[in-house]
């Protein structure tokens, strides 16, 4: 908000949001300023292809560039020796800020722009900071305002005032705006850069407009969305519909009022659900009031579904997730999020003495007992990790809500008993093939091993059922508390389902085997 309470983007008129333009004259805004020496850049250049080449190249990752290469052949250059963005692209993960900053320096100029547009939030923000003064600007001018409020976000607090004095005026405000929102939010996502017309226009005059509009890099011009005075969203209308429109027919009466929306507050993964469900392109952000915000567009989409499902594959793993790529993440802050998980995964197993102590006369008895504990222990973590992971992937598609937990109670117990009913079958034929082989002969088990057959058998069957039913509860319980559901990880369900499982096993046994074997 500014000093006066007014909001930022409202206050800009449409050519107030256009950013100054990158001069072509000045130097110290060219890219030709920072270039290396010849010399310095072909060594440079052969390094970062050497590292490149040591790499190699995927089969699936050389069929898309093979891809990318279709159409007209690409300009021969006359020095053989010049590094490409793909080369560089390939070394990226294993350089280090320097050599980075070195490579952008060899690329031509539009080769490097493009690939720094390209690169993550996190890694443009390194770059940026490891920059002298002198050469931020020239790079943070190439972005668009939402991209400049990712980069901010990933700098840090410390660094938010400097990186806001490289902006122009104008773009420092759209940016400002943004910067309010959390990053995971819609507002957090959006451009507010988009095309915006009055009902009233007509289609001949919302034409026009819209080509100045264009002059002015909106986000984008296939669709403008119409405005009232007080900026709330009346409707949207696609460019198509005001070419085929009669000229002298009035927006108002061309537009769709029916308008798919998002609130500025809305969580990134109900946007990416809601993109989904109605195959949009781009979807406007307004505010309570239904004042339009800014747009979200696809490809800033397509970036939050790879971030959250990494996210939760990873905490799906049994650790915290990474905030950089693997490459990039420091062995320190690796340890940590893996450390603090397998420690507390080990603190669960040790847990598994419990019921084993309290049984430990049984086992001395029957010790053939001990020979299925590890297969008692995996069908039911197995199993409990098989819900988790359903269960999970269905609450982040949006197809189970909290209140759906009863329902697939029921499900997963009738799931659970079935599974059980399976497994049981073929382990009590296991156990009793192995009797009748004589496998058991030396100890008591030997001549009962029937009844051991089907101890284990009946025991395979509680477990499967309960890691079933313990994998698709906790979830339910996880979000219910505010925490992530992906937290139930296939480690953690099957923690719990052994400590669980030894339990329903020996408890089995004492009541099948008591006054046979016990």
């Amino acid at each position: 908000m500014c000093p006066d309470g007014s909001d930022p983007i409202e206050r800009l008129v449409p050519g107030d949001s256009v950013p100054e333009p990158i001069a072509d004259k000045p130097a110290e805004l060219t890219g030709e300023i920072s270039a290396l020496p010849p010399e310095e850049a072909s060594k440079v250049a052969a390094e970062i292809r050497t590292v490149a080449e040591t790499r190699g190249v995927d089969a699936d990752v050389a069929e898309l560039v093979e891809l990318q290469k279709t159409g007209p052949l690409p300009i021969a250059r006359d020095d053989d020796d010049a590094l490409s963005s793909d080369e560089l692209r390939d070394a990226w993960p294993l350089l280090d800020l320097e050599e980075r900053g070195d490579g952008l320096r060899v690329l031509p100029r539009e080769d490097a722009e493009d690939f720094f547009i390209s690169l993550s939030a996190s890694d443009q923000a390194a770059l940026l900071l490891h920059f002298r003064s002198g050469q931020r600007r020239q790079w943070m001018r190439l972005l668009e305002p939402d991209d400049v409020a990712d980069v901010i976000q990933h700098a840090g607090e410390d660094h938010r005032d400097t990186l806001l004095g490289l902006l122009d005026a104008p773009t420092r405000k759209e940016v400002t705006a943004l910067l309010a929102y959390a990053e995971d939010e819609a507002g957090g996502l959006m451009s507010t850069r988009y095309a915006r017309l009055r009902p009233q226009m007509t289609a001949d005059e919302a034409i026009s407009y819209l080509r100045r509009q264009a002059r002015d890099k909106i986000e984008t011009i296939y669709y403008a969305y119409v405005l009232d005075p007080d900026h709330r969203l009346l409707g949207v209308v696609s460019f198509r519909d005001l070419f085929a429109a009669d000229p002298r027919k009035i927006v108002a009466e061309v537009m769709e009022t029916d308008v798919v929306r998002v609130t500025d507050e809305m969580d990134q993964e109900t946007v990416s659900r809601i993109f989904a469900e109605h195959d949009l392109t781009v979807i406007p952000v307004v505010d309570k009031e239904g004042r339009i915000k800014g747009i979200v567009t696809v490809d800033d989409i397509v970036d939050v579904v790879q971030e959250e499902a990494t996210e939760d594959i990873q905490k799906f793993g049994g650790m915290e997730a990474l905030d950089l790529p693997y490459l990039q993440s420091s062995r320190r802050e690796m340890f940590l999020k893996r450390g603090k998980w397998l420690a507390l995964l080990l603190v669960g197993e040790m847990l598994t003495t419990i019921p084993l102590g309290f049984f430990e006369a049984q086992l001395h008895a029957v010790t053939v007992l001990a020979l299925f504990l590890p297969l008692i222990t995996s069908g039911g973590g197995n199993s409990g990790s098989q819900a988790s992971t359903l269960i999970i992937r269905a609450m982040a598609l949006g197809q189970i809500r909290t209140a759906d937990w009863w329902l697939v109670l029921r499900r997963e117990l009738l799931m659970g008993l079935a599974l059980g009913l399976l497994l049981g079958s073929i382990t009590a034929v296991r156990v009793m093939v192995w009797g009748a082989a004589g496998a058991y002969n030396e100890d008591a088990a030997g001549a009962h091993y029937v009844m051991v057959g089907v101890t284990v058998a009946v025991a395979v069957v509680g477990c499967v059922a309960w890691g079933t039913l313990s994998g698709s509860m906790l979830p339910f319980v996880l979000k219910k508390i505010g925490a992530d559901p992906a937290s139930a990880s296939a480690p953690l369900v099957a923690t719990i389902v052994d400590v669980s499982g030894i339990a329903i096993y020996l408890t089995v046994a004492n009541v099948v085997l008591t006054g046979i074997l016990l």
